[in-house]
Parts: structure tokens; C-alpha cells; sequence
């Protein structure tokens, strides 16, 4: 039997606030544990919250980048459970009028799969804190800094069949909140996290089958893993007569599985009701079409500016615009004055291998574009051969180094002078007349041996067309 993956997900986004959604305490990530907490971010007896105008401010706009019909009223509700890490016991979230809902997101994945995927709802919450197991006391602990800090949590139809459209799904979140300023989206601090709600049913099935949940994944390799794990754990089960529990599975990156919490809770085991203490919010059209004028330039807008000012490919526009860092940085570089192909290339090429072999995201990258646009120039100048220059750009990506002081301590200036060049062609053409006999008797590899030797020869320095062109002129003679 053929089956068919469906797939919804519970994104929750940390908001760029810089106090929580109900009390003046910081959202600052890290800090010593519960040292950034009051009576009012713990749920102490008579205490009152306040709302945070910007929370309402970055919850709309997300709303209304997401394609979503931002409420003109919503209102908070209150999500009674028992667990360690919210101390008043209850959380204060948005069920019945939430401020955004029936949103749309156009994804293409990397196989060309294109669709819209349908947002349910958007809606603003309170984190809870975290807890923190001590293997050496055998105690767990609980950290309520993070209590209180503002989310918004975006809700999906079931509309995904693939872990690809899943994380197709997600860049394309990540780079609309970043260029929207709305939230850092730092994966592996907790700005950004995602439950997974999967189920199993035959292909061409309208049925629904048994859903797990898989909570609070944060990356996308992890969630990619996750997806394919489990949805071949509950084919398994079927295919063996067994059923699949409702239930919330957390995700082992270590055990690579996932593995079993809890059961599943429904809305009504919550006893929702509304928040007493916080009265209903009222936008105005006014505020709403403030927010839309304040939409920034996105990713799509950028790639069409892109191609119609600087004349660059799509493919060149895709890769810079999909991170708001790396096209801010694209942006600042031609500024100051480098070609846009050039700096293109470079980011495409070279930037893009550091950060993959480092680990890091764009806005962690610790080359300015600066530093880029002085070794553009020295290539442009003819002082740096590519090689050269790409050997210098690895040097001084970590510290952001001196490309100039760099080049003049190690001596890697191009060897422009056109006697030195014909010197060491002459001597690496009387060093290797094998290889000049077999160029000549039409082996166009040796050619390349000899270009290789010469630019040995001249420590790598040299132009490499001078090279070509002086080796050339001195095999016809």
C-alpha cells in the first residue's frame, strides 16, 4: 500500500521586544537562572498585567506579511495546565479571537514543487520558563527567565506531504520575520521552534489519520530527520495491525527517534475562559494601514530590484535575498563602490563556503563588506590574482583583518613585471622539454602542466593571463 504523510505545524516565534508581554523585565537571552523575573512575569497574587504595545505592533505586521486578515478586536485567554515551568499554572494565550487568521505562504521547494500553504491562525502567547535537569544531584530545576517573554505562534492547515515542503515552508517564515525585524529567529537560542503535528493515511484517502505531535524541534535538519522518522514509525504500526496513539513525542537527536511524553491534550482539557485581568484589544484601520506602509522591501522586491538594477541572474538574486543580513550586506558592498557581479560571485561562492564550514548564519559572519570590497579592488587593480585573493579571504575572515597589511606581510602581491614573468617561463620551458615536445605534438594537457609549473615557480603571484599569454608566445617561437 501506498501512503501519504500529512503534515501541520505550531510554529512558536520569540518577538525582538525588549521587555516581556506583561511586565518591564528583560527578554534578554541567557543571564543567571530566575534573575529575570517579578511578581508579575511569575503570576504572584495581586499582581496585574500590562500588554506591551509593541508585542500587539509585531504580532500585526507578521499578520499582515503572512497575507493574514488582521483582527480590528481579539482578546487573551487563559490555558490552565500543571506544569513546573509556568508557576501561576496557567498561560496566558489567544484561543477564541486571535489577532490574525486565514493567512497564505507561497513555497517552492528545491524538487519545484510549488504551492500556497494555508496559515489557520496567528496568535499572541506568553512563554513558559525552562527546566534544567542536574544528572550529578539528580534534581531538575526551573528557570523562569523566560517566563513571560512575548511569542507569537503561527498555526498551519495540514498542507504539507513532504519534510522538503516543511522546511521549504519555514525558510520562507524565518526570512519574512527577519526582514520584517520582528523576531532574530535564533534557532538555537529558542526564537524560533517548531511543533510538528503528523499522521499516516492511504494515498487518496480524504480521511485523517491518528496525529502525534512532535514538540519544540529547532532546527531544520532536525525537523527534516524528524518528519521522515516518524512517519515511517507510523506506517509501521499500521502495517503491523497496531494503532497509533494520540500523543506528544519529543525528538532525540542523539537516538535519532522519537520518543514518547504524553498523552495528547485537546483544547477543553485546558478549560480555556477568558483573561480576567487583561480587557479586550481594538485596532483601528488607521493603525492597520500605518503598519502596512511601515512593510520593509522583501525578499521577492529585493530579487526583482536586484535583477533590473544591477542585471543579475535570478538564481544570483535568490541566493542573496532569501537572508535579510546577506542582502544588507550585498547592499552596503556595492555602496562602496565594488561591482555587483563581483560581490555576487564572492557571496555566492566564498562567503557562502565559510559560513557552511563555520557553522554560522549571515548575521553572525564577522567579515564587513569593507574588508570584501578592498580585495575586490586589489583584484581589480591587478595587485591579487583570484587564487591569491581567495587564500587572503579565509586569512581574515574570522578577525575581519587588514587585507592590505595582510598581503604586504606575507608578500602576495601579483608580480606584474613582464620581465620576471618571461624569466620564469624560459626557465620552466628548459626544465621540462619533454612537456614542450608533447604541447607541440598536440597534447593541449601539457600546456596546462606548464602553467602550472610557472605559477610554482612565481609563488602563485602571478597573473595567470600573463602567464598564459607570455607561455604561449615563447611555445611559437
Amino acid at each position: 500500500m501506498t501512503w501519504e504523510t500529512v503534515i501541520g505545524l505550531e510554529t512558536h516565534v520569540e518577538l525582538a521586544t525588549k521587555t516581556k508581554i506583561f511586565c518591564s523585565c528583560t527578554t534578554a537571552f541567557g543571564g543567571a537562572p530566575n534573575t529575570h523575573c517579578c511578581p508579575v512575569c511569575t503570576g504572584m497574587p495581586g499582581t496585574l498585567p500590562v500588554v506591551n504595545e509593541k508585542v500587539v505592533e509585531f504580532a500585526a505586521k507578521a499578520g499582515l506579511a503572512l497575507n493574514c486578515t488582521v483582527n480590528r478586536s481579539c482578546k487573551f485567554d487563559r490555558k490552565n495546565y500543571f506544569y513546573p515551568d509556568l508557576p501561576k499554572a496557567y498561560q496566558v494565550s489567544q484561543l477564541y479571537l486571535p489577532i490574525a487568521v486565514n493567512g497564505t505562504v507561497p513555497i517552492k521547494t528545491e524538487s519545484g514543487v510549488e504551492k500556497d500553504i494555508r496559515i489557520h491562525e496567528l496568535h499572541m502567547e506568553e512563554d513558559a520558563g525552562k527546566l534544567v535537569h542536574d544528572p550529578w544531584i539528580d534534581q531538575t530545576k526551573a528557570d523562569y527567565n523566560r517566563c513571560g517573554v512575548p511569542l507569537i505562534e503561527i498555526v498551519t492547515e495540514p498542507d504539507f506531504r513532504t519534510a522538503e515542503e516543511v522546511v521549504a515552508y519555514l525558510e520562507k517564515l524565518k526570512s519574512t520575520l527577519e526582514y520584517l525585524g520582528v523576531s532574530d529567529c535564533k534557532m538555537q537560542e529558542g526564537s524560533l521552534r517548531c511543533d510538528v503535528n503528523l499522521s499516516v493515511r492511504p494515498a487518496g484517502s480524504e480521511e485523517f489519520g491518528t496525529r502525534t505531535e512532535m514538540k519544540n524541534l529547532n532546527s531544520f535538519k532536525a525537523i527534516a530527520r524528524a518528519i521522515e522518522y516518524e512517519a515511517k514509525r507510523q506506517v509501521e504500526l499500521i502495517e503491523e495491525g497496531k494503532r497509533v496513539v494520540q500523543e506528544t513525542r519529543r525528538w532525540d537527536e542523539n537516538k535519532d527517534a522519537t520518543f514518547s511524553m504524553r498523552s495528547k491534550e485537546n483544547a477543553q482539557d485546558y478549560r480555556y475562559f477568558p483573561e480576567p485581568d487583561i480587557p479586550p484589544l481594538e485596532l483601528s484601520e488607521e493603525y492597520l494601514e500605518k503598519l502596512r506602509a511601515e512593510q520593509p522591501e522583501m525578499a521577492a522586491e529585493k530579487m526583482a530590484r536586484y535583477q533590473a538594477e544591477y542585471g543579475l541572474p535570478v538564481y544570483d538574486t535568490e541566493m542573496i535575498s532569501t537572508s535579510k543580513a546577506m542582502a544588507d550586506f550585498f547592499e552596503e558592498a556595492v555602496a562602496q563602490g565594488a561591482p555587483a557581479k563581483e560581490v555576487a560571485n564572492w557571496i555566492m561562492g566564498q562567503v557562502m563556503r565559510q559560513l557552511s564550514a563555520k557553522g554560522l548564519e549571515a548575521k553572525e559572519m564577522p567579515l564587513t563588506p569593507k574588508t570584501l570590497c578592498r580585495l575586490i579592488a586589489l583584484v581589480g587593480e591587478g595587485k591579487l590574482n583570484r587564487n591569491t585573493a581567495v587564500k587572503v579571504f579565509d586569512a581574515v575572515f574570522d578577525s575581519d583583518g587588514d587585507v592590505d597589511a595582510y598581503v604586504k606581510e606575507h608578500g602576495l602581491e601579483q608580480v606584474s613585471d613582464a620581465g620576471l614573468v618571461t624569466e620564469a617561463v624560459e626557465k620552466v620551458l628548459a626544465a621540462n622539454p619533454q612537456s614542450v615536445a608533447d604541447f607541440k605534438g598536440g597534447k593541449e594537457k601539457a600546456f596546462g602542466f606548464l602553467v602550472g609549473q610557472t605559477m610554482k615557480e612565481l609563488k602563485g603571484k602571478a597573473d595567470p593571463k600573463v602567464v598564459n599569454e607570455t607561455l604561449r608566445a615563447k611555445l611559437k617561437e
